[in-house]
């Protein structure tokens, strides 16, 4: 019987990256702190400056992170986390350091605010890059050191170490900053990383899998074709992203609108404001909480489009609110579901992706959905101030305004991707303990089991074909295929 944490490793990873979650929070409502109530403080350009902050997370994710993919699955898992936690512990001392120490060349000690502002943008450029190595050697990770039964609990515990530094980050960001300055609250954020190094340095990890053995030269361009094909002829890879993307492409939309809905729809203070976004947190912590135990009840693909249905209902039921309270009820339960749909992505991506590519599908999968939810958000904003500004009209009895016409678009599209998961994602299942194959069973007996391949470790719901050997020992048609093409290469080279 596992732990509360799984595992000696697991618990390591886990802490470390809690306590570094939280200092990434802490950085991004510091910089936002900094930047608009110090750099640009009473400047018009002010909003821009800050806009600048996610510009910079942008640039790198679209740019570096498919070659970040590309990296990740030729090098070691572990080692490479550990060098990305150095790396950006020491780009978030130096920048604290530029806001404590005089510059002698520079009026007063102090650089111009123009100055500051690229050095604040190039840190965030260069920690990106870092998250860019980082995220998908910890997914790897985490499949070599959690055994497949066990991983949605561990994503559910990550998922929701997540939703509470989010929910906690930035109410501690703001008194550190405004009571020591931002300078300490960087420094916060570094030793937090710090943290997570020791962390990880103390985890016992397997070999990891590597897409270029040692010694070879590889090539970055052919390695991700071969990533993107795989991606591509993989329907569970392909039907999680179209899902999310249908998902992100309304929910954005409540992110940048829900400040208008709060006024107009429901007639309540700007000041309720946080009440919303803390209701959505809590509700977020809470069903990351409970997805791995949903997992194990009625599925993980059961759960994952179950969980973005009832998010598209819950949306659409908010659209039509005219009362503070139902609201913030309605915003608790679409942080449930929420976290729990992002709960299983994880073990989904694992269950059907080999080791030596986890790298180059999440270099496919984040863009898509990061570049989602830019969409939305840019579209809902156009739509409300366009399109659809000054829109009143009833219709069936029902009066329709321009957030909750798009708040309603939002829903319909949720809802859309969870059927879409439904339809494509049948008979999708992870191995459980039970059902983990013995040497010793039969042919008979593993065609009725949740039967995985004996090589790559997928089950028969995430390849085209499985071919069911005696004793245990089975091989699906990816590893069929894998294994043409190196007999081929080898007999080229012969020739």
């Amino acid at each position: 019987m596992p732990s509360i944490l799984i595992n000696r490793n697991f618990a390591l990873l886990w802490v470390g990256r809690s306590i570094s979650n939280l200092g990434d929070y802490v950085f991004d409502t510091t910089l936002v702190l900094w930047i608009a109530t110090r750099l640009a403080h009473g400047q018009s350009w002010a909003p821009l400056a800050v806009s600048g902050v996610f510009l910079a997370v942008s640039i790198p994710t679209f740019i570096v992170g498919p070659i970040a993919g590309v990296f990740t699955d030729r090098w070691d898992k572990r080692r490479t986390m550990l060098t990305m936690d150095a790396i950006r512990a020491a780009l978030i001392l130096l920048l604290a350091l530029s806001a404590i120490l005089p510059f002698p060349l520079a009026a007063g000690g102090v650089l111009p605010a123009g100055i500051q502002l690229g050095v604040i943008y190039l840190v965030v450029i260069l920690a990106t890059t870092c998250a860019l190595f980082f995220s998908p050697s910890r997914l790897a990770l985490i499949g070599d050191i959690v055994e497949e039964p066990h991983r949605p609990r561990a994503s559910s515990l990550i998922q929701m170490s997540e939703s509470t530094s989010r929910l906690v980050g930035p109410a501690i960001a703001a008194p550190l900053f405004l009571l020591f300055g931002q300078q300490w609250a960087l420094i916060a954020n570094a030793l937090s990383f710090g943290i997570s190094f020791l962390a990880l340095r103390a985890v016992e990890a397997p070999p990891a899998a590597r897409s270029v053995a040692s010694g070879e030269t590889g090539n970055v361009l052919r390695e991700l074709a071969e990533g993107f094909r795989f991606f591509l002829g993989n329907r569970v890879l392909v039907t999680i992203v179209v899902s999310v993307m249908l998902v992100m492409l309304g929910f954005g939309a409540l992110n940048a609108l829900n400040i208008f809905f709060l006024t107009r729809n429901l007639h309540a203070a700007t000041g309720l404001y946080g009440v919303l976004t803390s209701a959505l947190g809590f509700g977020a912590v809470a069903g990351a909480a409970l997805a791995g135990m949903l997992a194990q009840r009625v599925g993980i693909a059961r759960l994952f489009w179950l969980s973005m249905v009832g998010m598209g209902v819950l949306v659409l039921a908010y659209s039509r609110m005219t009362v503070f309270l139902p609201a913030v009820a309605l915003l608790f339960l679409l942080g449930v579901v929420n976290d729990a749909t992002e709960a299983v992505i994880g073990p989904m991506v694992l269950h059907v992706t080999p080791r030596e590519l986890i790298g180059r599908v999440s270099a496919v999968m984040l863009p898509a959905a990061y570049l989602a939810s830019m969409l939305s958000t840019s579209l809902a904003g156009f739509l409300d101030s366009t399109v659809l500004s000054g829109i009143h009209a009833r219709v069936l009895g029902i009066t329709w305004g321009p957030v909750d016409t798009i708040f309603t678009m939002t829903g319909i599209l949720t809802v859309a991707g969870g059927v879409y998961a439904l339809v494509n994602l049948r008979g999708f299942a992870l191995a459980t303990t039970g059902e983990l194959l013995t040497p010793t069973e039969s042919a008979i007996e593993v065609e009725s089991a949740a039967r995985q391949c004996s090589f790559c470790r997928r089950n028969h719901g995430g390849v085209r074909r499985m071919v069911v050997g005696v004793r245990g020992m089975n091989i699906c048609s990816d590893c069929i295929d894998r294994c043409n093409l190196l007999i081929a290469e080898e007999e080229t080279r012969l020739a």
